[in-house]
């Protein structure tokens, strides 16, 4: 198969997903009229419509749609043997993936620099994992490495090094009558609802907001979210606060959160993780590597007792 006809594959599939020319060719980084001109020939060579197009919308025949279905998986096959070739073709010869729950992976580029310099055989790639049903993407395959806080205690999976330490504050609305306060205090978490993720392990979820204060309240959790942003849009209208790992002050900094200094909450520990029966060379090398620069401590507490 020539490259070109991949290209009219990549064409075909991604105006499927779109169903708008203008929005594939965007994607594609090509002209409308180069989107048009492919799938006209695809049309032509297959003696049949792919796309029932107007002015108005433009949706997959039933034979598009049949086409499409067969040639998912197809094209996933020659993109990642073309991968694999230009990968061997550098030196490469495998690829290392690593999950990160938290958002400071710019933190973490000392391992990162470390592990490429000493591993070129291996590319690593920096993938966001969600803390929504997050021990599944270890699970499905879809990263090698997960960086999570603990505590972890799931049975197929092994807790590696621990990559950084960092001290909790907590988000709130910059309207909210706790913002001008100048730190913040665990016992403060019961009087306000806190979100909540789908499908975490209850033990994972504690560690990160623990159900209770020291004196026995209870802090409510709230409305569920599947990602940073979400959180951040409730916090921001007062719907919520939230405690949240201190870099997150720097990484999400908005004119619309104020972020208080915990002075009684322990900092939250981040680790490597991976899948027991999945643990590979390029896994233990990089927990090596972390072994031996040792953890991180991000910085002070932004409150000093």
């Amino acid at each position: 198969m020539r490259i070109v006809e991949l290209r009219d594959i990549e064409i075909f599939l991604t105006l499927a997903e779109e169903l708008h020319f203008g929005r594939a060719a965007e994607r594609l980084h090509v002209s409308v009229a180069r989107v048009s001109q492919a799938i006209k020939k695809q049309e032509r060579a297959i003696g049949a419509e792919l796309f029932a197009r107007n002015s108005h919308s433009v949706r997959l025949t039933r034979l598009g749609e049949q086409l499409r279905d067969d040639l998912r998986q197809v094209h996933q096959g020659l993109a990642q043997s073309l991968e694999r070739a230009r990968q061997a073709a550098r030196g490469v010869t495998g690829t290392l993936r690593v999950g990160m729950i938290p958002g400071n992976a710019h933190d973490l580029r000392g391992y990162w620099q470390a592990f490429r310099s000493r591993h070129p055989q291996w590319e690593l790639r920096i993938r966001h994992a969600p803390f929504n049903d997050p021990f599944a993407v270890l699970r499905e395959g879809t990263v090698d490495v997960l960086v999570t806080w603990l505590p972890v205690e799931e049975p197929d999976l092994t807790v590696g090094p621990v990559l950084f330490t960092d001290p909790r504050v907590l988000a709130v609305a910059t309207g909210h009558e706790l913002a001008t306060r100048p730190i913040a205090s665990i016992e403060m978490l019961a009087d306000f609802p806190h979100t909540d993720a789908p499908r975490a392990p209850g033990y994972w979820a504690d560690g990160f907001i623990p159900p209770h204060t020291p004196r026995g309240h209870r802090i409510v959790r709230g409305p569920l979210v599947t990602h940073m942003e979400e959180l951040l849009a409730l916090v921001s209208v007062g719907e919520v606060v939230n405690s949240l790992p201190a870099h997150s002050a720097r990484y999400w900094n908005r004119p619309d959160i104020a972020w208080l200094p915990f002075h009684d909450f322990e900092a939250l520990t981040y680790a490597l993780v991976w899948r027991t029966e999945a643990e590979t060379d390029a896994v233990r090398a990089l927990a090596q590597t972390v072994r031996d620069l040792g953890p991180l401590h991000l910085g002070r507490p932004l409150w000093n007792p």
